[in-house]
């Protein structure tokens, strides 16, 4: 029913002695009827003077819009995918979800939005295959049961209608949840074998779009990317699923320095205040400026000067409106500030340091290609931190036990033993770290490591559930090979005092299904950046040797 016109007079220029007065003892004139629909009939005056009231006008429309609400309830569908209702112009699209969409994230079903979802029966009995067990996958499977299982409560098993995906408290997804309940038997295109899941969801994809009235597109979302091609050469819609992409492409990814223009200090100098901090003899500078908006909390800023002078490296300690603070950094790569011996060797070498030796980060995490050092800075600071300043009382070390190649099979030994072929990277780096002391002689050193070996420990993540890390310095390598859902299982193992740095190079990803996009790394890296706990460094240049970062460049 279309709203009534928006008043052309003020009040204040409204005359009301123009306006007809009803006479309240003549009985209103008969209405007409007027056929909006088969259902739907409205009330409309056959004389136009006699025009109600102002109050009368709005009890019609009060009255007018209760019979349309009492005829669309009444009114029954006649077909369970046939009744969407949608905003003007809006694309409805049906998406039938292969099993390995809902076994790499569980929540899959709640992520389509204003869409409808459908499961296959073949999807249905694959998760049922793959329930059973300890894995990731097992563990995913059964949540998703769980979640089918609330939904299709009270349902009393009519499941034609669909089932309101935000039953269970997702308010984001306002579609509905089908199951195949047809069971009748579906053809395969001439060539497909029968009895193989991809090929009989294939074909459910290629009965429902054949017998579609209502949706414009009936999409097959899965993660298998031959399934997709079979799926594209028989005529059919197919996606990956996108959702838990939290960047299409990596170089638009939070690198955690923003390099200043060459009129920074013109542009925002002009009511800048500074000071400086007797204790720790940095400088603090306030500004005001255009180039505010594009900075983050604990993002390193920078400007290097053409005519070699002193750069000037700085760190955003707080963001208020277009007003800005920066503080200066303490300079890592002078040997007087050395951590544990070891120098910045470049400009991002020694923001990380920055950001591993400073208290108030309590959650750092370190990108970059092989050889760029992330390893050896984390270890040397968490050495400095618990052997010399005593900040924290022990080094927790883990990593994703992916390989590279096969798998070698059961290890035998404790759990620090199972996890030592794991750890060849760490031993690399502590060898580093011990040469570099050359006063202490070869029994000065043997005493060092021992200390050092009974600082460290090794752990698996496969027991860390139920955790709790109190006054650790705590490292994940190889975090690139992790999804979001472990990342968060690691990350909220921290207790009090508990520093967490998370190291990784996404180019290097070994773990199936996972990309750049999907890592659980990339995934905290960019949910973290702005925190004033939490800060990120991509490391750029390789220092490891001109073999290794040779190597790097052209392979």
């Amino acid at each position: 029913m279309p709203l009534p016109p928006a008043p052309n007079q003020t009040a204040d220029e409204l005359n009301l002695s123009k306006i007809k007065k009803p006479d309240l003892l003549k009985p209103p004139a008969k209405a007409a009827s007027m056929v909006i629909d088969d259902d739907l009939e409205l009330e409309v005056a056959e004389d136009e003077n006699d025009i109600p009231s102002l109050g009368s006008q709005s009890n019609l429309a009060r009255a007018s819009i209760e019979k349309i609400k009492q005829v669309s309830l009444a009114k029954p569908s006649r077909h369970p995918l046939k009744n969407k209702k949608t905003a003007v112009g809006a694309k409805t699209r049906l998406f039938v979800l292969d099993t390995n969409v809902l076994m790499h994230d569980p929540s899959s079903l709640f992520r389509f939005e204003e869409h409808d979802v459908y499961l296959p029966m073949t999807t249905l009995e694959e998760l049922d295959n793959h329930k059973k067990g300890m894995s990731e996958v097992a563990r995913n499977a059964r949540m998703v049961s769980r979640s089918l299982d609330g939904l299709i409560e009270d349902t009393n098993g009519a499941l034609d209608e669909g089932i309101v995906l935000s039953k269970l408290g997702n308010k984001d997804a306002t579609g509905k949840l089908f199951f195949q309940t047809d069971l009748k038997e579906l053809k395969l295109p001439e060539g497909l074998p029968e009895g193989k899941g991809d090929n009989m969801i294939l074909s459910v994809v290629r009965s429902l779009s054949e017998t579609n009235t209502i949706y414009d597109e009936v999409v097959l979302v899965s993660k298998d990317i031959n399934m997709r091609i079979k799926a594209r050469a028989m005529g059919l819609h197919a996606e990956d699923y996108f959702n838990d992409q939290v960047l299409e492409d990596r170089d638009l990814m939070y690198a955690g320095v923003l390099a200043l223009p060459v009129d920074f200090w013109p542009k925002h100098g002009k009511e800048m205040e500074s000071w400086s901090d007797g204790k720790s003899g940095t400088m603090y500078y306030r500004i005001t400026g255009p180039s505010v908006h594009s900075m983050m909390v604990n993002q390193y800023v920078y400007q290097e000067n053409t005519d070699g002078s002193t750069p000037f490296y700085a760190q955003v300690k707080e963001i208020n409106g277009k007003t800005a603070l920066l503080q200066t950094l303490k300079d890592y790569s002078h040997q007087k500030n050395n951590v544990w011996s070891i120098t910045a060797r470049n400009r991002e070498q020694n923001f990380a340091l920055n950001l591993l030796m400073n208290p108030e980060i309590d959650f750092v995490t370190l990108l970059g290609q092989a050889g760029t050092g992330k390893t050896l800075l984390a270890l040397a600071a968490g050495l400095e931190q618990v052997l010399d300043s005593k900040r924290y009382n022990e080094i927790i070390i883990t990593r994703a036990t992916v390989p590279v190649g096969e798998d070698i099979g059961f290890l035998p030994g404790t759990e620090e033993e199972k996890m030592q072929p794991w750890m060849g990277a760490f031993d690399d780096n502590l060898e580093v770290l011990h040469r570099s002391d050359d006063s202490a002689g070869e029994w000065g050193r043997a005493a060092t490591q021992e200390l050092i070996r009974s600082r460290i420990k090794v752990k698996s993540m496969n027991f860390m559930r139920g955790r709790t890390f109190v006054s650790k310095f705590v490292i994940i390598d190889e975090a690139q090979n992790l999804t979001p859902k472990q990342m968060k299982t690691l990350i909220t193992r921290a207790g009090p005092g508990t520093k967490l740095i998370c190291l990784g190079n996404i180019a290097q990803i070994d773990t199936p299904y996972l990309t750049e996009g999907s890592s659980g790394l990339t995934y905290v890296v960019d949910r973290f950046k702005g925190w004033r706990h939490g800060g990120h460094i991509t490391l750029a240049r390789g220092e490891r040797s001109r073999l290794a970062d040779h190597a790097a460049e052209i392979l």
